[in-house]
């Protein structure tokens, strides 16, 4: 009787799909897209930016940090760097933080949040 040889699988095959490359749901200078967000980001900045914080289970008054913008862009594969993140906060710190809190608002109307 001869012994048939058997391969032995150690690793299965996988399937992947390459995540496509995500964007923004509005732009940095749509304000009036959702004036609320808006005002909120113009008259009471820091409100704002506890709100964006706590939709992303972080410490209040971090919303507006470089590494929140960061975090987020990854999470939904939004294209940008580090730089282009830190450029939107310094010198354009209330309408990136609305960017985000619109874009959050949406995704979550979405079910994609």
């Amino acid at each position: 009787l001869a012994m048939a040889s058997q391969t032995v699988i150690t690793v299965q095959p996988q399937f992947s799909v390459a995540q496509q490359p995500g964007e923004w749901q509005t732009g940095l200078l749509d304000c009036c897209s959702d004036c609320g967000v808006c005002l909120c980001g113009t008259f009471c900045f820091l409100c704002l930016d506890c709100q964006v914080a706590g939709d992303m289970d972080e410490c209040c008054l971090c919303g507006s940090s470089v590494a929140m913008r960061t975090l987020y862009r990854t999470k939904y594969n939004i294209p940008g760097s580090i730089l282009g993140d830190f450029c939107a906060i310094l010198w354009c710190t209330p309408c990136s933080l609305c960017q985000l809190k619109r874009d959050i608002n949406r995704r979550k109307a979405l079910g994609i949040f």
